[in-house]
């Protein structure tokens, strides 16, 4: 293998770990997995559910979040009301034909979300224009709020009610600490609305 192949996986692996440190060391960010876990909670619990909605690779993290709800991530248990907004084709080229691409997510978000659900907005930038626009939707219908987004937050971090900055400006690094963010909320909420299931699991392993 190439010398400068090598070099460049060295130094990713070490950004990739210390943007992890960093998180890990962020007391603020610790302490709002723990109150988005429970926002969440709160919802499943009352009948509502949780959306997830990104562009891109925050896409693909929107649907593979809503997996470990609906599926699950550490044991078996009952589903969980979990929806990427990203998924249905027909819904988003309809949308993005007749309204435009910044609506994509705005008019599902009307549609499908009632008062009490949580709206997951994931943007690396905080600035993405359609995920703005859905936040604002789900404000104005009394949907929680949760931004996951990197360090400057950009509009993201002042629009949501609860907002995670991953502690880099790095589109990719940001990326894939949202989903060790995403496995940790999911792993809380299952924890939370499983507590004998967790439990008989952490029996098991021991």
């Amino acid at each position: 293998m190439d010398r400068d192949d090598l070099g460049y996986i060295d130094a990713h692996f070490e950004e990739s770990l210390a943007t992890l440190q960093a998180a890990a060391n962020d007391a603020a960010f610790k302490s709002a997995l723990a109150t988005v876990a429970a926002r969440i909670v709160r919802s499943l619990q009352n009948g509502g559910k949780a959306l997830f909605a990104g562009n891109g690779g925050s896409a693909g993290d929107a649907q593979h979040i809503a997996g470990e709800f609906v599926s699950r991530l550490n044991f078996d248990r009952a589903p969980l009301a979990g929806l990427a907004l990203t998924t249905d084709a027909s819904v988003l080229t309809a949308i993005g034909n007749d309204y435009g691409y910044a609506d994509i997510f705005s008019r599902q978000v009307r549609a499908l979300g009632r008062r009490g659900d949580v709206f997951v907005a994931i943007s690396a930038s905080g600035n993405s224009p359609n995920i703005l626009k859905a936040v604002e939707a789900a404000r104005e219908m009394s949907v929680v709020t949760i931004g996951l987004t990197g360090k400057s937050g950009g509009k993201l971090a002042s629009a949501c009610d609860i907002c995670l900055h991953v502690p880099s400006n790095s589109t990719p690094l940001i990326q894939q600490a949202h989903i060790v963010a995403a496995h940790l909320i999911c792993g809380l909420v299952e924890r939370a609305m499983f507590a004998d299931g967790a439990t008989t699991q952490q029996s098991a392993v021991a």
